[in-house]
């Protein structure tokens, strides 16, 4: 069956032993870190969420930003009296008209498994290409020490791999079965002493949730939750947050602390979770059992949650399929970048985690249409009042591509309302703040490790512009052509060619397809 460890975990609450990827290659890509770094006229967007200033240049030391000096103004040219001056061996980036913005965070980061046929130097290098310069990786389907040892070799740059907190599954580790309180601080403990950052939950009995929630904030790990169905009965997400859970992922248990006239979800009567279509479908149905946008019940939940201080993570983009399948399973990243292994995962079958489309059809579309709009509501909201928001993309099922996927939340927090200085901040700062990071990354400030993107066009102006693929334009001539992509990827002073990263995964995408003599068919369709 097409599971990783991390579906197991989710689906029977209980820890198994798989087949691992294998460990990622040493480090060969990538530049410095420098003595000294200038990156020259560039357009900043800082992360804090002030708007756009330059030309600046910057300069870098190491891994640390010690000089941030403007050299002009818009338009102008560039006044040389104002530069820092560069030494013999100094290294210089002309990044006139480009746009510099923070290292970008993914807060729910799968690495990917033998399931999907990845390997981890795909995987980091989608990331890395599209800007993502650190990652919180939920579950370690991988295993805890593959996860661990892993974040250890990125902290120290020997490979080429996005920072990564490592926040373990419930229970991952433990011999048996965790039943008592005591066991479960006994967990903690442990995985706290192993490196972990952070704690995924997928719901657990009342008492040791409870225990496991106290002794994690007790040694300082953070603590998020998948409120799956078969578990939020026991706890919503005001429930969790009522124990100190400090931070959510998707949406479960939210419109079940919503509800106003029923404490379970309206199931059909012949709702099987094992079923997939089940599962999802009415997914798609749950937000319209909530209490109204801006009702009492709504308003209540929203404030206390706020003044909880707890953290949401919507991945939007990992349901994108549910509202319009045909254009996540047609997107254009697929034929050059996707391995065959992957669009193998991702096909329609009974089995599958996330292949719920077994008769997906205009109904259900139009359903998830209508909870995207409940949900977008509540989370701009949230946002709006003080509430804290991150970008996650969980990439890797449901034709979500690593990278793509990132951008395209991007584009949803958008749909939602959000301006793209509020994306920016969430993907950088407000995800620093979560991981406890916030003095070191998250910002483009002196002092801060020098995690950053460079992208050749205007982000503010159009999102899609941070596609690998790039936006289409139509020039003076009334040629169509492509403009955008991330030019650099810079992680802790570190200099790395995001379109040289993009070119090996298309390298690795042939040199499978030629393997195999495979082509991307759609499902159902003999060609």
């Amino acid at each position: 069956m097409k599971r990783t460890a991390a579906l197991f975990c989710f689906l029977t609450y209980s820890v198994f032993s798989f087949a691992q990827m294998p460990d990622a290659p040493d480090r060969s890509e990538g530049e410095g870190p420098f003595d000294r770094l200038i990156i020259r006229g560039v357009n900043m967007i800082d992360g804090t969420g002030s708007p756009a200033t330059g030309p600046v240049d910057i300069v870098i030391e190491g891994n640390k930003i010690t000089s941030i000096r403007t050299v002009g103004y818009a338009d102008l040219p560039i006044d040389e009296s104002r530069r820092p001056k560069a030494g013999p061996n100094d290294k210089e980036i002309d990044a006139a008209g480009m746009y510099v913005l923070p290292g970008f965070i993914d807060m729910h980061a799968h690495t990917g498994g033998m399931a999907q046929g990845t390997t981890p130097e795909y995987v980091y290098k989608l990331w890395m290409a599209h800007g993502i310069t650190s990652i919180r990786e939920p579950a370690s389907g991988n295993g805890m020490e593959w996860t661990i040892r892993h974040k250890k070799r990125s902290e120290k740059n020997e490979i080429t791999a996005p920072r990564i907190s490592a926040w373990i599954s419930f229970g991952q580790g433990f011999s048996g079965t965790i039943v008592t309180e005591k066991q479960a601080r006994e967990w903690v403990q442990m995985i706290h002493k192993a490196g972990a950052d952070g704690i995924k939950f997928f719901g657990a009995s009342p008492k040791v949730y409870a225990a496991t929630i106290d002794e994690a904030k007790k040694l300082g790990l953070g603590t998020m939750t998948h409120h799956a169905q078969t578990r939020v009965v026991y706890n919503n997400v005001l429930t969790s947050a009522r124990l100190g859970l400090t931070s959510m992922t998707h949406w479960y248990g939210l419109p079940e602390a919503l509800f106003e006239d029923k404490v379970i979800q309206d199931y059909p009567l012949d709702y099987n979770y094992n079923n997939e279509q089940h599962r999802f479908e009415e997914a798609g149905r749950l937000w319209k059992q909530a209490a109204k946008p801006y009702s009492d019940k709504w308003n209540e939940v929203m404030n206390e949650l706020i003044d909880l201080d707890f953290s949401i993570n919507p991945t939007f983009t990992i349901y994108e399929a549910s509202r319009d399948l045909m254009a996540q399973r047609r997107a254009e990243w697929h034929e050059k970048y996707t391995l065959p292994s992957l669009w193998r995962f991702y096909e329609p079958s009974k089995k599958s985690h996330g292949s719920y489309w077994l008769d997906w059809g205009t109904e259900q579309e139009i359903a998830w249409k209508e909870n995207y709009r409940l949900w977008m509501e509540f989370i701009n909201e949230y946002k709006n009042r003080g509430g804290r928001v991150t970008l996650g993309s969980d990439a890797g099922y449901i034709y979500k591509l690593y990278g793509f996927g990132y951008i395209q939340e991007m584009e949803l927090f958008r749909e939602a309302g959000f301006h793209p200085l509020e994306i920016f901040q969430s993907a950088s700062l407000k995800a620093a703040e979560v991981l406890g990071m916030d003095d070191e990354l998250g910002t483009i400030e002196v002092g801060k490790l020098a995690d950053l993107v460079i992208v050749d066009a205007n982000p503010m102006a159009n999102l899609k512009v941070l596609y690998g693929t790039g936006a289409i334009f139509v020039d003076e001539n009334n040629k169509a052509k492509r403009h955008g992509g991330v030019v650099y990827t810079i992680k802790d002073g570190i200099v790395f060619d995001a379109r040289q990263l993009l070119k090996d995964i298309e390298n690795m995408v042939n040199v499978a397809k030629e393997k195999e003599g495979f082509e991307i068919t759609q499902p159902g369709i003999k060609y």
